[in-house]
């Protein structure tokens, strides 16, 4: 059977997560739904992350071996006909080799996170970013971020309920960026490492705007990644500013 990826795009509000649940909108669902008017029989497909409720993605990566040999572009064009209404689009599908695996292939996943920081809510990006209305220092989340780049023990900033062997992971990237937006500012955080602990991003994410808003010192962030204990962790940030933007593979498939 000919295997497929593809590169996929959707809002996460109304869905519980990309992993399928039973009785729950998923966006892993929605996909196989629309594989499904293709080719009844196909098998169930996997992606690269499991987002969790509300976390959007511009570049989530999944995969599924299809019986027929489709055309990549008339594959694309068939699933985004049968994923309408649904806030989900496949931006772009290709033929891989058999060994592709969306998931354990992956040798990189990017995120951004997003905060609003104005009193006026958001009209346009509403759902999109975390809106918050006291002021925020860039300098000193800087300062906090540089703190967590590199090998770690992450475990205060993973979930209680993760379920990752080992709390040890490689942040490759943590840039804390600002930018002007009417009356206020956004604030971005890129992240980028091989893979992430369940809840590290927002988690860090939190902690850093604990550090932004003046109540935590920069080196607060140190000591509370070599406490390894969750409760030294600051407040997990909502979901609704988080974003996988990409995935990277040895060799992109998309190219």
């Amino acid at each position: 059977m000919p295997r497929y990826a593809f590169l996929i795009e959707y809002d996460g509000t109304p869905f519980r997560g990309w992993q399928r649940q039973a009785g729950q909108p998923s966006v892993q669902a929605a996909v196989e739904a629309a594989i499904a008017r293709l080719e009844p029989e196909a098998p169930g497909i996997a992606a690269a992350g499991r987002t969790d409720t509300g976390v959007h993605a511009t570049g989530q990566v999944a995969h599924c071996d299809l019986a027929q040999g489709w055309d990549p572009l008339r594959l694309r064009e068939a699933l985004n006909h049968h994923l309408r209404p649904a806030p989900v689009a496949v931006l772009a599908c290709a033929r891989v080799e058999d060994a592709f695996h969306a998931r354990f292939s992956a040798v990189e996943r990017r995120y951004l996170f997003r905060i609003l920081n104005r009193r006026a809510p958001p009209a346009l990006a509403a759902g999109q970013v975390w809106h918050l209305r006291h002021p925020l220092e860039l300098a000193p989340m800087q300062a906090a971020a540089r703190h967590l780049l590199g090998h770690h023990d992450f475990t205060t900033f993973r979930a209680s309920q993760c379920q990752a062997h080992s709390p040890l992971r490689t942040l490759d990237e943590l840039t804390v960026s600002a930018q002007p937006v009417p009356h206020g500012t956004e604030y971005h955080f890129a992240l980028r490492a091989r893979s992430f602990l369940h809840n590290q991003v927002r988690s860090i994410v939190g902690t850093l705007e604990r550090v932004g808003a003046g109540a935590w010192a920069p080196d607060a962030v140190r000591d509370a990644l070599q406490a390894r204990d969750r409760a030294a962790c600051g407040p997990v940030a909502p979901p609704q500013g988080l974003c996988l933007t990409g995935v990277g593979y040895p060799h992109d498939p998309f190219a």
